[in-house]
């Protein structure tokens, strides 16, 4: 059921762009703004479901097996889509894109991500799935599970590595690279994923823990926002 869900979304998703690229392609704003936040929807979505299949046994060869699969799925589906507010520093940073359009998609990443965990939510409350009994009443699931210290560390860490590996791929065959990108995320997931869950990406976290972003302000934002986005800093310094 779980599968089945997450393979409806896609094809939604999917049709939702094709639809939005013929009808406002006269309309780069909206058009920028509706693409990014559908593709983010997408991500956010599907990850807020695979999380809670994090527990299938067996443990962990189920979900690192579906990480890597939807991984894959969303980079052949999502193709011109950052889906994360640190991907769209790149091009503001070079001058690709402007201050206003950048901002413009950092904003639809963020509504992507809420109304996700609000279309979750409704999903969950239907207890269509076994994994779905019981999601509603976890409230703040508490990715991190060691100091403040070292998961900031650890997001900053996997945020510079995964930028620096984009950067390095570019000139890659495209059904080669996403293959190595998801190779890549499976690894950090299985790495960090028990610490801090591996997200670097501050869309993604909000929408897999808005909970927390409630509860403790502070230390999530500088884990989950300022460590990827400083991450990324760093890896435009680099290169």
């Amino acid at each position: 059921t779980s599968l089945l869900l997450m393979a409806g979304i896609m094809v939604t998703v999917g049709l939702c762009r094709r639809l939005t690229r013929r009808r406002l392609r006269f309309h780069q704003r909206l058009c920028t703004f509706l693409l990014e936040m559908f593709s983010t929807f997408q991500i956010c979505a599907c990850t807020n479901e695979l999380c809670l299949l994090g527990s299938v046994e067996p443990k962990p060869h189920t979900a690192l097996t579906l990480t890597y699969g939807f991984t894959v799925l969303h980079g052949l589906t999502l193709t011109g889509s950052t889906c994360n507010p640190c991907g769209t520093l790149q091009p503001m940073w070079g001058g690709g894109i402007s201050v206003k359009m950048g901002g413009l998609k950092v904003g639809a990443q963020f509504v992507a991500a809420v109304l996700a965990r609000v279309f979750m939510h409704f999903i969950w409350s239907l207890e269509m799935a076994e994994p779905h009994f019981g999601a509603l009443s976890q409230g703040c699931s508490n990715p991190m599970q060691t100091t403040e210290m070292q998961a900031f560390c650890i997001e900053l860490l996997f945020s510079v590595v995964f930028q620096l590996t984009i950067l390095r791929v570019e000139s890659v065959n495209p059904k080669y690279k996403v293959h190595l990108i998801a190779l890549l995320i499976t690894m950090l997931v299985y790495a960090g994923g028990n610490l801090t869950g591996a997200i670097f990406n501050p869309a993604l976290a909000f929408s897999l823990h808005a909970n927390c972003f409630y509860d403790k302000f502070l230390s999530y934002s500088l884990v989950y926002w300022i460590a990827p986005s400083l991450g990324k800093f760093l890896t435009l310094h680099v290169c």
